[in-house]
């Protein structure tokens, strides 16, 4: 019996050391990470004049985000005026707006490649350098320094002017005063410039 009766407690000692091996194998832990996300911030320009109705153009107003610039007509950065006279300085202001969520490392106003020239309404004078009696004077109001001092003639088709970069919300204010030269006679009469500039943001 005592053969039978050992090897019978054998049998159950691997039995239940067999069952018992997926239970007590040892320590474990682990960690999952649910949210692993990235994400892309955005780039955007507000212009917008002052005065009592001031107007707000969007560098998203040329379609959408993806497209991201556009063109504004509604703000006249040399102030519009039709009836202007020698000597006479006409001012306006604007303010440019990083709207968007990242900051603008670069900032520039780019000025188009030309002044030009046409007619404005039915008497016109002769002169055909009406740019060059035009003296403008760019102001950054946020930081109080001139950006530009000098003829539309000698502004147009010059470097991209670099101003300070703009953080995301930040605002820059800039003015804009235009002065008809007061040495511009008779032949100066009835006459129109014209100059795009463009503003511009890049991270």
């Amino acid at each position: 019996m005592a053969p039978l009766a050992l090897a019978t407690g054998v049998l159950g000692a691997v039995l239940l050391s067999a069952s018992m091996t997926g239970t007590l194998s040892g320590f474990a832990a682990s960690i999952t990470n649910s949210q692993n996300t990235a994400a892309t911030g955005s780039l955007v320009m507000q212009e917008q004049s002052s005065g009592t109705t001031p107007v707000t153009c969007l560098s998203t107003d040329g379609g959408t985000i993806s497209t991201n610039t556009a063109t504004c007509s509604t703000i006249n950065k040399f102030g519009g005026s039709t009836t202007m006279i020698p000597g006479q300085t006409v001012t306006s202001t604007v303010t440019i707006k990083n709207t968007g969520t990242v900051a603008a490392n670069t900032f520039t106003l780019t000025p188009g490649t030309s002044c030009t020239q046409s007619n404005n309404g039915a008497a016109n004078g002769s002169a055909t350098d009406l740019c060059a009696k035009l003296n403008v004077v760019i102001t950054n109001t946020t930081a109080g320094t001139t950006v530009y001092s000098g003829t539309a003639t000698a502004l147009a088709g010059s470097s991209a002017i670099t101003l300070p970069a703009a953080a995301a919300g930040a605002s820059t204010g800039f003015t804009f005063a235009v002065t008809l030269a007061s040495t511009a006679g008779n032949t100066y009469q009835g006459l129109q410039a014209s100059l795009p500039l463009t503003w511009a943001y890049a991270s």
